[in-house]
Parts: C-alpha cells; structure tokens; sequence
C-alpha cells in the first residue's frame, strides 16, 4: 500500500478544517494551529491516522468480512460509489434508512422485495399484470435500489463501517456504536473523534479531501483481499499436491492384457 506524501495531502486540502468559532474541542490534539480564523488539521497525525485505519481495513478485507461505507453528503457520493464498487464492498450514498443496522431484518425484508419484483419481471408475471400495476412495481423498485445503494447485496451485519462526516451520517455512527461495530471515519474539526475507532483527521467537505483518504483505504482493501485469495489459491494447491494419485482403469488393466496376449501365442 502506498502512502501519499505529506505534499500530496496538503494539496488534496487535507488539512483544511473549520472556522476557529465552530470547532470541537475534543479535536484539539489533532489542530496543528490556526490561521486567519480557520483551524489547521496536522498532517502527521492524519498520515499516522490514515496507516493506522488503512491496516485495520485490510485485515478485516482480508478475513473476508465487509466494510459498509457511508457517505450521503454531495461532494463524496460519486467518489464512494466508484472507488468502493471497485472493491465489492457495500455503500450507501443516499439518505440513510434508520435502523439499517440495528433493525436489520427490516432492511432484509427490503432486499427482498426487490428480489420478487425483479424475478417476476424474468418469469412473466410482469406480462399478466396491468400496466399501473407494472409502473407501481417497478417504480417501488427503483425507489428501493436507490435508497439502498449497493447493500442489496449484504446479507448480514459488515464487520465494520466507514463514514464521511461524522456529524451527517450521525445515525449511522449511533447505530453503529449501539452494536459496538468498529467505525472508521473521516473526522474534521467541528466533529466530536470520541466513540470513533479510527479517527482519520481530515477535511470531509473538499471532494479531494475524500478522495485521497478514501482512496488510500480502498486500496488496503484491495490487498486484503488479493491476500485472501493468494492464500485460498496456496491451500488448494497444497490440498491437490498432498492428494494420493489415483492409478487409471487403463493402466491397470496393461499387465492383464500383456498376460493374456502371451497365454494366446504358447
């Protein structure tokens, strides 16, 4: 995994955080100074955030559990969306549904729905029904897909959850925090770090900002998994190689022919 420089943050505006007036002092230890009324994040401590979050994500990528992102705010949606899909895990970019985590079965019961309707389009029970009644079906539909994002693929609880802004997406945090789920975040300084797991220090408004962070935690991902399968691949092999060789019918069978052909020449 590669990790940006100390340059290539300050130009994303990692370090940009709020006006001075609308800060949290629990961030403090992470405010490097403040300049013309607006706090400067200190870039060190998000670089030893960020490699701290990074190796976390991969491990749980690695065990093969998912990571729900959570990003519903305008400049980070097209990030999550491509950089997450990229990797397979679930996300959410649009409002989040209460209870999506802490009253799952409703959420279950959701991508369920969209299940039925999408298989009556494949069986024909589309063809029968009244054209209202398709457009109520499919607009349902559409409506669910939207609302939830790439999560009609989970069937249970991620491991863990990574949000943008933790103050936007406080009722994924207190969901979160409720199942005692590690949560990883991008943490700016008018946000409260605390009953946060993995505080990244970072300007969660600039869409920079949340790429580069974001893009660094995909990436652990990324190898998490390319090691998950390195070792599935190593073990199969492992299997095959220890497995005995099983001798043919053919093979078997020459000494017999050889014998018999020898018997018919006497």
């Amino acid at each position: 995994m590669q990790r940006p420089t100390f340059q290539q943050l300050l130009d994303a505006g990692v370090h940009f955080g709020h006006l001075k007036r609308k800060w949290n002092p629990a961030m403090a230890p992470y405010i490097f100074m403040e300049r013309n009324g607006i706090h400067i994040i200190d870039l060190h401590k998000t670089i030893a955030k960020l490699d701290e979050a990074a190796a976390a994500l991969k491990q749980i990528a690695k065990s093969g559990r998912d990571i729900l992102f959570v990003a519903t705010k305008k400049q980070a949606k097209e990030i999550i969306a491509s950089k997450v899909s990229a990797v397979g895990m679930p996300y959410i970019t649009e409002r989040w549904w209460g209870g999506m985590l802490t009253n799952f079965s409703t959420l279950r019961r959701a991508i369920k729905k969209i299940a039925t309707i999408e298989k009556m389009e494949k069986n024909g029970t589309f063809d029968k029904l009244s054209k209202r009644e398709r457009l109520q079906l499919t607009r349902e539909k559409d409506k669910l897909v939207k609302r939830l994002g790439s999560v009609t693929d989970m069937t249970k609880l991620p491991a863990a959850i990574f949000v943008v802004d933790v103050l936007k997406e406080k009722i994924a945090v207190k969901e979160a925090q409720k199942l005692l789920m590690p949560i990883f975040a991008m943490v700016d300084t008018n946000s409260n770090p605390r009953g946060i797991d993995y505080v990244v220090p970072s300007n969660d408004d600039a869409s920079q900002s949340i790429e580069i962070v974001v893009g660094v935690l995909t990436q652990a991902i990324k190898e998490g998994l390319a090691e998950r399968k390195a070792e599935k691949d190593k073990q199969v092999s492992e299997k095959k190689a220890k497995a005995p060789i099983k001798k043919s019918d053919d093979t078997e069978n020459e000494p017999k022919a050889e014998l018999q052909n020898n018997e018919e020449s006497e």
